[in-house]
């Protein structure tokens, strides 16, 4: 559509238009009575751009016009016409005006006017129209001599479409090439994982550089668009990454690289998508496992086609999967007094159930974390009681009924390995475990440093308790390791018997005044050493203080 003459062409249609609305039958449609009265509104119009996708910004109830003719000394000229709404239904035709028979100069106005009276009728035509939110594409032939309209209108809020026109149909596609069966396969579910397929774009088979399939994860419904999944994520009011300025489009994603709108990140997604939002840009592949997803919830997926060098993008036909419900986990039976020793597996075993039956009406649960990260749920007759991230050692005493059923839920909250002793007993039971001070940290004294020597200092409690010291020689880069990989209910059978310094017992009924400190010598001058405090209760159960790493002095 060349655009350049048609400032020569138009003040011959607007003069038309002028006389057309003193003489004009009442419309048969809605469409052409609007078109009807605003035939004066052309200045206010404005000119829809060939080849070239146009953004549009409706506002609620007001409808909004562009116009095109086609091309001068043209018979017949093909156009095709692709509207894509961005979010709710929109509204919108084709409209039509073709000059009467022998109209071919303003100058002829006054003649013409009388003979144009009982044809005006037949001149504007309503050729196409549309309600809804799929994207739709109108493609027709028409003269040099036609004027065309376009109408849109939103009722339900503001919104914004994009407009694509082309009147050369010859020379490619600027949108992406959807296959014969545009629908996506569920050809695998898991209890975390959908594994899709779906057909070839021939886009991709010709032009596989610039094409990219990307998939859209969301719990709440299927998209007809990119650019109407962008349009729903933008209203949530979520902050992206500068890096992608608001844009799900996949310039700046690498293949595989997942780009995950999370609920703690974005605190307004639940209200638009209930839930996580996800895009996953493949490349050119056609088959995709998608990871992480929740046991028992059903996500939608939405695979687009991608134009990189235009941006332009075709959806395929969304589809939907719930994955599998979560098998119940064992079930261990706990019996008083006697520690269960619990390790989870972060890949394999998230989840590791236990029960127990009171046999009185107060219960004492304990639980040692030994290493990793968990968390614990603990229900009585199916209602919550307790839930907590367990750090160190952990009591709840709880209150209930005789023959309460206790259900307690261990999760592990990291991928790596996680382990926990969990006791449970009638409160007034002895315990198994020793009383602890205010805090495990050791203390180190820098001024008292030497070549040779660490001073360090730990808490007491006041009842009396055996204390054992260990240390072990370690290098820079085993820091980390070592404090991490400790498992913090193994007690000194655990460790080689040149690494034991001394055990000593030691109380203070004031516990402003239970502390103890111990010089340990013998050591090398500039050498890092790991220093560790075993505390032995009654029963001789163990509980490890935090490791300190200390390093002697180079120079005395």
């Amino acid at each position: 559509l060349k655009m350049s003459w048609l400032w020569l062409y138009l003040p011959l249609h607007l003069l038309m238009a002028t006389c057309l609305c003193h003489s004009i039958k009442a419309p048969t449609s809605s469409s052409q009575q609007s078109f009807k009265s605003n035939l004066f509104d052309f200045y206010h119009s404005s000119i829809l751009a060939d080849g070239k996708e146009t953004t549009i910004h409706l506002l609620k109830d007001i409808p909004k016009r562009y116009y095109f003719v086609l091309e001068e000394g043209r018979a017949l000229a093909p156009f095709s016409i692709t509207v894509t709404p961005c979010d709710v239904p929109i509204e919108w035709s084709i409209l039509v005006y073709k000059p009467p028979p022998g109209k071919a100069a303003p100058g002829d106005h006054d003649t013409q006017e009388v003979s144009k009276s009982h044809k005006a009728s037949s001149l504007v035509s309503t050729i196409f129209n549309y309600k809804g939110n799929s994207v739709e594409t109108y493609m027709g032939m028409s003269s040099h001599s036609a004027l065309y309209l376009l109408e849109f209108l939103s009722t339900e809020r503001d919104t914004h479409i994009t407009v694509y026109l082309t009147s050369d149909t010859t020379s490619g596609h600027l949108y992406p090439e959807l296959p014969g069966d545009p629908r996506i396969d569920v050809i695998g579910i898991g209890h975390t994982t959908v594994t899709l397929a779906w057909k070839h774009s021939p886009s991709v088979l010709q032009h596989s550089e610039g094409i990219q399939y990307c998939l859209l994860v969301n719990e709440k419904h299927n998209y007809k668009s990119l650019c109407a999944a962008e349009t729903a994520i933008r209203s949530s009011g979520m902050k992206l990454p500068t890096t992608v300025a608001l844009s799900l489009s996949p310039y700046l994603l690498e293949p595989q690289q997942v780009m995950i709108l999370s609920n703690s990140e974005l605190s307004i997604i639940n209200k638009v998508s209930s839930g996580e939002v996800r895009q996953v840009c493949m490349g050119t592949k056609n088959t995709y496992t998608v990871p992480n997803l929740s046991p028992n919830t059903q996500y939608y997926f939405d695979v687009f086609i991608v134009n990189l060098l235009t941006n332009a993008s075709a959806a395929y036909t969304g589809t939907f999967a719930r994955t599998l419900e979560e098998p119940e986990p064992k079930v261990t039976e706990l019996k008083d007094g006697k520690v269960v020793h619990v390790v989870l597996d972060g890949k394999k075993q998230k989840f590791y159930s236990l029960q127990y039956q009171a046999r009185h009406k107060k219960i004492h649960f304990t639980f040692q974390l030994c290493r990793g990260q968990i968390r614990v749920h603990i229900t009585r007759n199916g209602r919550t009681v307790a839930s907590e991230n367990l750090s160190g050692l952990r009591y709840f005493s709880l209150k209930g009924k005789l023959l309460d059923i206790y259900s307690v839920q261990l999760r592990s909250t990291e991928e790596s390995n996680s382990s926990v002793k969990v006791l449970a007993s009638p409160h007034f039971h002895k315990p198994l475990f020793p009383l602890l001070p205010e805090s495990l940290k050791i203390k180190s004294f820098s001024k008292l440093r030497t070549c040779r020597s660490v001073t360090i200092a730990w808490l007491g409690t006041q009842e009396e308790s055996k204390y054992c010291v260990y240390r072990k020689r370690i290098e820079e880069g085993e820091i980390w390791r070592e404090l991490q990989s400790a498992d913090r209910c193994s007690g000194p059978e655990s460790r080689h018997k040149s690494e034991k310094v001394l055990c000593k017992y030691f109380y203070d009924l004031n516990l402003q005044r239970a502390v103890t400190t111990e010089t340990i010598k013998g050591l090398e001058a500039g050498t890092l050493y790991l220093f560790d405090v075993y505390l032995f209760g009654p029963s001789g159960i163990p509980v490890r203080y935090h490791s300190k790493v200390v390093k002697t002095r180079k120079k005395c």
